[in-house]
């Protein structure tokens, strides 16, 4: 690409969502893409995957966004930057419980940052990525995108909660147009094997636990909690392969670029509408893998709702988006990057 190519601003563009959005925006074959992210919770090596699978090496600036004048260079450097999809912000649930200052600053100070400079560098369309996390223990589900918020259940669901109204009154009254899309649990990895779920410390997502506990880089998988109001007494998700989500977020940018109002913001789920258990989950891997899981019940964890999937019906009649991948994809597809890290020796628990 060059400098008069449209570009697009992938922040956390090597995080584990971001990556796949990167690698799904290049292969469009129109826009060139930049990443910033400072490896707080991804790695460099990210850059020279995602350089394997599409033939791009990627532009990254590792800065903080919480650092105005840094963030602020990017974009004078880039002045052909026209829109800017969201992803970087702290997003482990435990951890915020323990650390809420830490999460209110990072994930909300690096937004408003990046609202400011889009308005004052004209840069008019914005993607933020938000969470099904915004609806808490909803009375009913599923959950559709006018679902009432109830309280959120740990300081990491209030900054989504709050970025979404961030981003909201930003473009009720100036020219950045934006959509935030709540997603609710992105899992799986990409095709090639070569971009996944990356856990650098002790992970807390369920899917890289299961993977690991297989592969014997862990003895044992704890189920938080099987005494919830649930068939089988354990949690339930909504889980969408990251692939399926990284795609939509490329008909959602582009159905922003076809937006003509001055002032345009909307809000759509990203999920498959299945709810999935814990419990299932697990099944579903062993059966994806023929592998039979260790695993045992353990205490139910801090800031966890009980059950939350989605109502898709929005996201398909506007965006004409749905899901392409099942249960057993997305975990075969985990499994396979799983074992190209063991081969790599590539995480050492």
């Amino acid at each position: 690409m060059t400098a008069s190519e449209p570009a697009i601003l992938v922040t956390g563009g090597c995080g584990y969502i971001g990556s796949h959005t990167v690698i799904a925006l290049l292969q469009q074959g129109k826009y060139e893409v930049i990443s910033c992210d400072n490896f707080s919770n991804s790695r460099p090596q990210t850059l020279n995957r995602i350089a394997q699978i599409t033939g791009v090496l990627v532009r990254n600036y590792a800065i903080d966004l919480c650092d105005k004048d840094a963030t602020d260079s990017v974009f004078a450097e880039n002045p052909h930057i026209q829109g800017v999809i969201h992803f970087a912000a702290l997003k482990s649930v435990p951890e915020s419980v323990e650390q809420p200052l830490r999460y209110y600053r990072n994930n909300l100070v690096s937004l408003m940052n990046l609202l400011e400079i889009c308005q004052k560098r004209n840069v008019n369309h914005f993607i933020f990525s938000s969470s099904c996390s915004v609806y808490g223990n909803a009375d009913e589900l599923p959950v559709h995108e006018k679902t009432p918020f109830k309280k959120a259940e740990s300081p990491y669901a209030s900054t989504k909660q709050m970025g979404e109204e961030i981003v909201e009154n930003t473009a009720k009254v100036s020219a950045v147009k934006a959509i935030s899309l709540r997603y609710f649990n992105p899992v799986g990895a990409h095709e090639s094997g070569k971009i996944g779920e990356d856990a650098l410390q002790t992970t807390l997502n369920l899917v890289p636990i299961i993977t690991q506990t297989a592969a014997g880089l862990r003895s044992e998988l704890v189920v938080a909690g099987d005494k919830y109001p649930t068939r089988d007494g354990t949690c339930i998700r909504d889980y969408i392969h990251v692939i399926d989500v990284a795609e939509a977020h490329i008909v959602a940018l582009e159905y922003l670029f076809k937006q003509t109002s001055a002032h345009y913001y909307d809000v759509f789920n990203l999920g498959t509408g299945q709810g999935v258990t814990v419990l299932e989950a697990v099944h579903a891997f062993e059966q994806a893998a023929q592998i039979k899981l260790n695993y045992r019940i353990g205490l139910p964890r801090a800031g966890d709702v009980v059950a939350v999937y989605s109502d898709t019906r929005k996201t398909e009649s506007i965006l004409g988006w749905k899901p392409r991948f099942g249960i057993r994809e997305m975990m075969s597809s985990a499994w396979k990057w799983q074992q190209e890290l063991l081969k790599e020796e590539y995480v050492q628990l």
